[in-house]
């Protein structure tokens, strides 16, 4: 069993693992937004978050039969998020669906979320030390 600290971590370093995979898959997209018959993709980061800590354990979970295998994760970095593409709302004509207004958007808002992962992780460890320091 995790303490509430251990928690916080995990779950701070597994989003901020998602968020920096996401930017990832996003500035690709940009990068190939003139790029012929390129398809535009993305991450469900929620849903992704939920199956990295664990909340989405379905019927095609894997099981491990020895303590020697690996554990089965999903497709984007290992932290079983599925990396999908995304509709596009008007491709061009040589079949590329990158929108580099909405990627950037998504590109700008993802940033934005991952700075917040990064205040959050600084003011836990920040909490941490002044409690260890008060003791």
């Amino acid at each position: 069993m995790l303490s509430k600290i251990d928690q916080e971590i995990a779950f701070v370093q597994t989003a901020l693992d998602l968020r920096a995979r996401r930017q990832e898959i996003l500035a690709s997209n940009i990068a190939n937004a003139d790029t012929p018959n390129y398809k535009a993709r993305d991450l469900d980061f929620a849903t992704a978050l939920r199956g990295a800590m664990g909340a989405a354990e379905g019927p095609l979970a894997l099981a491990r039969t020895s303590g020697r295998h690996l554990d089965g994760v999903g497709g984007a970095g290992g932290m079983g998020a599925n990396v999908k593409f995304r509709a596009s709302v008007q491709p061009s004509l040589d079949g590329n669906t990158v929108d580099p207004d909405v990627e950037r958007a998504h590109f700008a808002d993802n940033a934005l979320h991952y700075q917040f992962l990064l205040d959050r992780a600084a003011s836990s460890f920040k909490t941490m030390g002044q409690a260890l320091a008060e003791r």
